[in-house]
């Protein structure tokens, strides 16, 4: 049975009545502290995309969050080491749960299942510590309304749960949300690194008009999203309040391994992985399985030397 569709109010039993978020231990612990009287503060791109919000700037101007670092090297820049995986906020914010949550959820990346109706919807990313670290087995619990803006409560129809791999990476299959009253589309998720505090927050939509007038609207929580075939592809970068363990080198964008040893005929080798090869050092441009005659210097357009 879906209950009335009155998911989170403007300020929830124990939350800032300034911002509706909840004040729960837990959850606070992700929010960026307010600085001191007199500390002057950097202005970031995610501060000013909350002034635009504020001062009623048109959003669909604003493509998404601005913390994905990887996705500029779809314009062709040099991307550095270390991820930008903060941009001088801080952790990725929290939000109130709402009264639609359910436990124990499946475990599955793909949400979608027979009789499910919507625009298809991949969300794709990475979950880092606030150190930059990219955070593997982290615990990522996703759940959403269908398309016409409906929760299943009997089931667990558009919910599921998923583990970070090894590089921090996850990927969610699913449909766009539907509209419902007093929200603007979105996504719930709880974030949570082993025998560390749960994230409980939201992930929202680029261009969406209700986003100027939903109470709980935090632009620095848009996804980056685009047009794919008759869908659409998000992507969104979480930071976690803990520290993460470097590996033997620094994490790449997106994050790999690190150094893959000596360079061999035979291997899958994908974009990042870095090897050794007549004591040079090489970093794989694009994925592919290496073979005799394809030896990093041989194929630039497989292989940069570093």
């Amino acid at each position: 049975m879906t209950p009335p569709r009155h998911d989170e109010p403007a300020s929830a039993p124990g939350a800032d009545p300034r911002t509706g978020r909840g004040t729960d231990p837990v959850r606070t612990s992700a929010l960026t502290p307010t600085p001191a009287p007199g500390t002057e503060r950097l202005i970031s791109r995610k501060s000013l995309l909350r002034a635009a919000v504020a001062a009623g700037a048109a959003l669909p101007l604003l493509s998404g969050t601005v913390a994905l670092a990887r996705d500029s090297a779809g314009r062709g820049r040099s991307l550095p080491a270390t991820p930008a995986c903060d941009d001088g906020d801080g952790p990725t914010h929290d939000q109130i749960e709402g009264p639609y949550f359910k436990p124990a959820s499946p475990l599955r990346g793909n949400l979608v299942t027979p009789g499910t109706t919507g625009t298809p919807l991949t969300v794709s990313g990475y979950v880092f510590g606030r150190n930059c670290v990219p955070l593997a087995g982290v615990l990522l619990d996703f759940w959403q309304a269908d398309a016409a803006g409906n929760y299943d409560m009997a089931g667990y129809t558009l919910r599921g749960h998923q583990f970070t791999d090894a590089k921090g990476a996850f990927a969610l299959t699913t449909i766009v949300p539907g509209l419902y009253p007093g929200r603007t589309r979105h996504i719930h998720v709880k974030a949570q690194a082993p025998g560390q505090p749960v994230l409980t927050t939201q992930l929202y939509f680029p261009g969406e008009p209700r986003n100027t007038t939903d109470s709980l609207f935090d632009a620095t929580l848009l996804m980056n999203v685009r047009g794919a075939g008759g869908g659409k592809e998000g992507t969104f970068d979480f930071v976690l309040t803990v520290d993460g363990t470097p590996g033997p080198g620094d994490p790449t964008d997106p994050p790999t391994d690190p150094p893959g040893g000596t360079w061999a005929p035979g291997h899958a080798y994908a974009a990042g992985d870095r090897v050794a090869y007549n004591g040079a050092a090489y970093r794989c441009v694009q994925a592919h399985t290496s073979m005799t005659g394809w030896e990093p210097p041989n194929v630039p357009a497989l292989w940069r030397r570093e």
